[in-house]
Parts: structure tokens; C-alpha cells; sequence
């Protein structure tokens, strides 16, 4: 047959059309796809350094050769089994691609007329995904990652393709690779991980986010069942053993890395990275970040340093005081047995009931371990931090009284208690922004009321002590409960104190009732502690932050960071409040502070019901720190007054300031409170709370607030009827 041009082109262009189409698709497909020399040899990790603003190393965050995972020998069997089970279950005989697998989950889509659904990604394209390819949902990138798992498969056996996979797998809280993510969630090593744990681990890798059990612990449970299950069907676990482990809870335990100057700062700053590692899609401890955080090394280390002088003795004091041989005590410590015998890896892994029950009564009858047990849950703990209250950043940390910091538990951070009479500034601040002066009188008579629940409430001071009037300073000064109540009851609703407490950074839930007065609801130690720099910087808060920067291997800058600032007092409030805290230091309840540190502060002591927590919390023009103290179990408490904010937290306070102030190397400058333009100091009479006047018997110089400027006293206009003699008025000074 004779081709004639027409006919020859007529199949020539839908040929050449076809070829030159399916030449542009695969060039598509294959753009981008890693090159011989990329699958021989995958990107190298690189360490993440954390900087201090001084600009030394604190830590790094990183995976170390040797502990990364080098042979399958080193994975729990439970947890192969259980990954095969769930991700991949014809991983040993597909070629990278389960193609009878894609074709079950299309046809189950279809029938369902849902895309969603379980995924169909083998082991080996998810590799490929993380190794080589970025996250998107296109179809694209689908076909790329078949065609990269293809190669993968080429180069490498099966056992190596799980090991790289191992290696690098996203679990969720930062950790990629098992080694790490038995160390984040468990503070183990894979080899020590329980099958329960395994299948948790295995859950994970779905949605870690979803299924971490600190956002919903019921959704990570039913996932691991569900792994634990797909074991069954699979046949590496005993249907028995399914039913008996399935309604363990899913206890995680993370072994904190650092132990550098900072650790339980650093730690928070892991903390952080690892919420910000979700959103910008980097690797904590493969991508080599630069990480700028606020912590001065040097503060820190003075920091450190007050902390150990004072609760070693201090640990060795209540040591004595403390005996164990009540049935009170006895019931709290038997509890605590039972919590840390069900919490160790040898009752987890035990078989069955009976097992367990032997490891419980072998563990009760180990001296060794009941002693370690009494010393755990009696070790006073401390939250102690400093902050700029210009610039809001976190200058020194430490989180816990742990001195080879092992325990993560960050008390600065991850607590909330009582703040007792550290709370009282935040009732004396409405006060005086409500146009009361520093010397306005209250009484100190016993109170006896109805509280909103129907109770009668009899408060009473700490020394039992009733009766006179005392001015706001001078309550506040002493710390008496009384006088504090009293104003929340006149002259500073409940409501407004609230208020208040808000705008300036406390963030958790208080009730607006008079026992606020006395600190009765929690707070967290970082909030109350930031709160108190609008004190010392004009009425300005800073919300407290720790990483200033960040930026990829290559410098380029992938967040930076300052912190909220907001007016939250007026200057003329501030100062009076500053310098009615001035008088707590200066011969009030933190007067013991001056031991250490002599310069222009603020500050106040707070003490809790039954001695239950101890704070101090103080304040200089360019430096705010504060210090908890007390115990993990709220049941055991300081036994006496030397459980007093003044005595077991306020010297951590004292020699922190110290040491600061007196580093050459820090050149912080010792300035005092500067007096705004609209306050004077005015003499008073006590009787009017007016300005006094030559006949007026009682009088006190203090500071006024010039939008409440009062008149003279109309109440005293000769000295008859005073006893007075008029030329010897009985006048008092500030106390401050």
C-alpha cells in the first residue's frame, strides 16, 4: 500500500503528539527526584546550637553515631512486629510499591465514595517522602515517591531500608528516629521499650500530633489498641495478652538530654522548638539550627549557685523535722510506694497478674528502693526565675531543686499553687489606682462573715493578732491578712482585683471573692513572677519569653522574636506600689534579704496555709526574679515557720541579687526607682487623709498621686480638744 504524505502524517502527529506528551509527563515526574549520589549518600544530620545572649553554647540538641540505630538487633522484636503489622504488611515481598495493596485501598475508596481512608504508602515511599520529597498532597508527588521507593529498593536490602526508616520517622514531640522517640516519650532505649509502648510508638507515626497522649490520651489509647490488634490479626500477639494489656494506660516519662548550666531552661526551650518544628517543618535534631534564646549565662550561673547554698542546708533542716512515723504519713508514702513500683519497667513488662503481684512485694520489701522512694517525694523542690521587666526576657532559670538534673518537672513553668500573700500587691494596686493614698487607715478587727458558698469565714493573721488601725503601707508592710481582706471589702472589689490580675499577665482562673485577698487561688509561678515588672518598669508589663531567634544551617532566619509589651498601670500607680513594696524590704517581712543585697527593691513574702509553699518574690528597676518552694505531693509541707516565705525562699532571692549585681562582667547598674512627674510628697493627716495642717495630731509624710490631690484638713483647725501640745504634732515618715 502506498503511504501517501497525507496518510503518513495523519499517523505521524498522534504518534509524535503521544511521545513527546509521555516525554514531558516522565521529565515531570522525575524532576526534582534525588540523584545516584543523594540515595547512596542521605543528607548528614547536623546539631542544633542553643545560644545564650552573651552568645555562649548551652546546649545542643542532636543524634549522636553511636546512638543511632545500626542494626536491627538493637529494636524490640514487639516493635518490628507491630510496625509491619500496621504500616507495611507485605513490606518483605513487594518491590517498593504494594501494588495489590493501592489497588484494596482504591477499591474500598470507591465503594465508600470517600477520600478518606487508610493511606497506602509502603515503608519504603514514606522513606523516600522524609528522606527526599516534600509533605505536599498532590498526585505528582505520589507518583515521585513510587518511582524514588522503586530506587531505594534497588540500592538497598529490606533490613537496611527499616533501619534508615528507624532512623528518621517523625513520632511526634520532636523526636525523629526510635532511638530518640524512646528517649522523649519513655526515657528508655528501644531495646528496654514494653509492647504496649512499642504499638503507642507505632500509633504514633500516623498523625503524631493527633495521637500524642498529652492532647487526648483516650485518642492515643484506642490508636495503640488498634495497633496492638492489627498484631492479632497478623499473628506476632497472643489474643490473651491483647485482652490484658489493652486497658493499661499509656504513661510517658521523657529523660531529659541536657546537663548544661540551663538544663530545665533548655528543656523549655525544646519544649517550645518542638510546637514551632510542627508548623515550619524543620528536624529539631538533624537540620543544624541556630537557636538565640534570652538566658544569660552568667545570671545563670549565679542563679544556680543560690539555689544550692541555700537548699542543701536548708534540705538537711527539714530532714530533722520530718518524721514518717504517723499514720498520716505513712498512708502518703504507701501511695507513693504503689505509684513508683506500677511506674517501674520490671512491673510493666511482667507477663501476667500474678507476676506483677511478686515484683510489687520483692520491690515493698527492698529497703534500698523504699528509701529512694521517701527521698523522691520529701526533696524540697524550688521554681526560681529572673526576667528583664523592660524587655520581658527570661535572664535565668531554674526549674527544679534536682542538682544532677535528671528530673524533668520545671516548677517555674509547669505548676500552679497558692501564691499566698505575694497576691496582696495585686489588691493594694486597685486601691491605690482608685485614688486611695499609701496612708489610708483599715481596721485589723477579727472578721466574721458568710462566704459565697454559705460558710462562715473567720480569717485571722498569722500571729493571731487583732485590733488598731493600720494604713495601707503599713498592711502590706507587716503582711496582714486582715487589713488586705478588709481592702478587698471597701475600697478594691473583688472584681476589679481580678481584673487587674489579668491585664497584668496572670492567665489562671480566679474567683472574685475576699480570700482572694490572702492568695487563695493558683497561679503559675512564670505569671505572678512577670507580673510583678510593671511594678518595677512604670507601669509597663513584658510577657516573658526565651527565644529571641532562629535560624536554618545556612543563617537564614526562620523566626524572630520580641516580647508583648503593654501599659498596664499608670506611672503614678506604679511607683507608689514600688514603693510600698520598698517598705517590705526595707524593715518589713523581706527584710531579711538585706543580709545579701542592699540596693533600691521591692518585694514580698508569701507563706501558704499549713506551710504548704513558700515564696518570695522582688524587684529592682532592671530586674525581676521570684522563687517558689515547696513539694511535688501538696501532703507533705514544712512542718514550722521556718517554712516562711522570708526564710525558705526570700535567701535564694538575697544571694542571686548579689551575685549579680556584684559580676563585673554583667555591669548591671544599681539605679533607683525614678519618681514620675505626677507624684509629690505630701504630709498627711491620718485622721482626714487630707494634707495636714499645723493643728492636725497625727501626721505622715507619703507619696500622692496628683490626679487625687486632696485638699487641707478641715478636721483639726485649733489644738483644742486634741491633747496635743501645738507645737509637738506627732509625725511619722516614710517608710521606705
Amino acid at each position: 500500500m502506498t503511504v501517501t504524505p497525507r496518510r503518513f502524517w495523519t499517523i505521524a502527529i498522534p504518534v509524535l503528539v503521544v511521545v513527546i506528551g509521555g516525554w514531558m509527563f516522565i521529565s515531570n515526574m522525575t524532576e526534582g527526584l534525588p540523584s545516584l549520589a543523594e540515595l547512596e549518600n542521605p543528607r548528614p544530620p547536623f546539631a542544633t546550637r542553643v545560644y545564650s545572649a552573651d552568645g555562649v553554647v548551652i546546649d545542643r540538641f542532636f543524634e549522636e553515631n553511636r546512638s543511632r540505630i545500626t542494626t536491627l538487633d538493637s529494636v524490640p522484636r514487639a516493635f518490628l512486629e507491630a510496625l509491619l503489622a500496621t504500616e507495611d504488611r507485605r513490606f518483605y515481598s513487594h518491590w517498593g510499591v504494594d501494588v495489590r495493596g493501592l489497588f484494596a485501598i482504591l477499591a474500598e475508596r470507591v465503594f465508600s465514595l470517600s477520600l478518606r481512608g487508610r493511606g497506602a504508602s509502603t515503608i519504603t515511599q514514606q522513606l523516600a517522602r522524609l528522606l527526599y520529597l516534600t509533605r505536599e498532597v498532590t498526585l505528582t508527588r505520589k507518583f515521585r515517591e513510587m518511582l524514588t521507593a522503586v530506587q531505594i529498593e534497588r540500592r538497598y536490602t529490606k533490613n537496611e531500608i527499616l533501619i534508615m526508616y528507624l532512623n528518621v520517622a517523625p513520632f511526634g514531640r520532636g523526636a525523629y528516629g526510635l532511638q530518640s522517640a524512646a528517649a522523649v516519650f519513655f526515657g528508655k532505649r528501644p531495646k528496654e521499650l514494653t509492647t504496649a509502648e512499642c504499638a503507642f510508638l507505632v500509633g504514633a507515626l500516623a498523625n503524631p500530633t493527633r495521637y500524642d497522649p498529652r492532647r487526648s490520651h483516650d485518642r492515643a489509647t484506642a490508636r495503640r489498641n488498634t495497633v496492638l490488634r492489627n498484631m492479632v490479626d497478623e499473628g506476632y500477639l497472643d489474643p490473651g495478652r491483647y485482652e490484658q494489656i489493652r486497658s493499661d494506660s499509656i504513661i510517658t516519662r521523657s529523660r531529659t538530654r541536657s546537663a548544661g548550666i540551663a538544663p530545665h531552661f533548655v528543656e523549655y526551650v525544646r519544649q517550645l522548638l518542638r510546637e514551632k518544628a510542627e508548623k515550619y517543618g524543620f528536624d529539631l535534631y538533624r537540620d543544624g539550627l541556630s537557636v538565640y534564646t534570652t538566658i544569660d549565662s552568667r545570671m545563670q550561673e549565679h542563679a544556680n549557685r543560690a539555689v544550692m547554698e541555700h537548699l542543701l542546708p536548708f534540705q538537711e533542716q527539714f530532714d530533722k523535722r520530718w518524721n514518717w512515723n504517723t499514720p498520716t504519713r505513712r498512708g502518703i508514702l504507701g501511695t507513693a510506694i504503689r505509684v513508683a513500683i506500677k511506674a517501674s519497667p520490671e512491673y510493666k513488662s511482667a507477663g501476667s497478674a500474678e507476676e506483677r503481684e511478686r515484683v510489687a512485694i520483692r520491690m515493698r520489701m527492698n529497703s534500698r528502693f523504699v528509701d529512694s522512694v521517701k527521698q523522691a517525694i520529701a526533696s524540697i523542690q524550688v521554681g526560681f526565675v529572673a526576667i528583664n521587666p523592660q524587655t520581658g526576657e527570661i535572664k535565668a532559670m531554674v526549674g527544679n531543686s534536682a542538682m544532677d538534673f535528671r528530673y524533668g518537672l520545671n516548677h517555674v513553668t509547669q505548676i500552679t499553687r497558692q501564691p499566698g500573700s505575694t497576691f496582696k500587691p495585686f489588691i493594694y494596686t486597685v486601691a491605690i489606682d482608685n485614688g486611695y493614698s499609701p496612708a489610708y487607715q483599715l481596721s485589723n478587727d477579727p472578721i466574721d462573715m458568710i462566704d459565697g458558698s454559705g460558710t462562715r469565714w473567720r480569717p485571722r493573721n498569722f500571729g493571731g493578732e487583732t485590733g488598731g488601725m493600720y494604713t495601707l503601707r503599713a498592711g502590706l508592710k507587716n503582711s496582714v491578712n486582715l487589713v488586705a481582706i478588709r481592702t478587698i471589702l471597701e475600697i478594691a472589689p473583688a472584681e476589679e482585683v481580678v481584673r487587674y490580675a489579668r491585664r497584668m499577665g496572670i492567665e489562671t482562673p480566679m474567683r472574685p471573692v475576699p480570700s482572694l485577698a490572702i492568695g487563695t487561688s493558683e497561679v503559675v509561678p512564670l505569671q505572678i513572677i512577670s507580673a510583678y515588672g510593671a511594678f518595677a518598669n512604670e507601669g509597663i508589663y513584658a510577657k516573658p519569653f526565651a527565644v529571641t531567634r532562629i535560624e536554618d544551617r545556612d543563617g537564614r532566619v526562620i523566626e524572630s522574636n520580641t516580647s508583648e509589651i503593654r501599659e498596664v498601670l499608670s506611672k503614678e500607680t506604679a511607683f507608689i506600689m514600688s514603693s510600698m513594696l520598698r517598705s517590705v524590704i526595707n524593715g518589713g517581712t523581706g527584710s531579711g534579704t538585706r543580709r545579701w543585697f542592699n540596693g533600691p527593691a521591692g518585694g514580698k513574702t508569701g507563706t501558704t496555709q499549713d506551710y504548704a509553699d513558700a515564696w518570695f518574690i522582688g524587684f529592682t528597676p532592671n530586674m525581676v526574679a521570684g522563687v517558689w518552694t515547696g513539694f511535688d505531693d501538696r501532703r507533705i509541707t514544712f512542718t514550722g515557720s521556718y517554712g516562711q516565705g522570708s526564710v525558705a525562699a526570700a535567701p535564694i532571692w538575697g544571694r542571686f541579687m548579689k551575685y549579680v549585681y556584684g559580676d563585673k562582667r554583667i555591669k548591671l547598674r544599681v539605679r533607683d526607682f525614678a519618681m514620675p512627674e505626677g507624684v509629690t510628697q505630701e504630709k498627711i493627716c491620718l485622721d482626714s487623709q487630707n494634707l495636714a495642717n499645723p493643728f492636725c495630731p497625727s501626721t505622715v509624710m507619703e507619696y500622692v498621686n496628683a490626679k487625687y490631690f486632696p485638699g487641707y484638713c478641715t478636721m483639726h483647725t485649733s489644738t483644742s480638744g486634741t491633747g496635743v501640745e501645738e507645737t509637738q504634732p506627732r509625725e511619722r515618715t516614710i517608710e521606705y
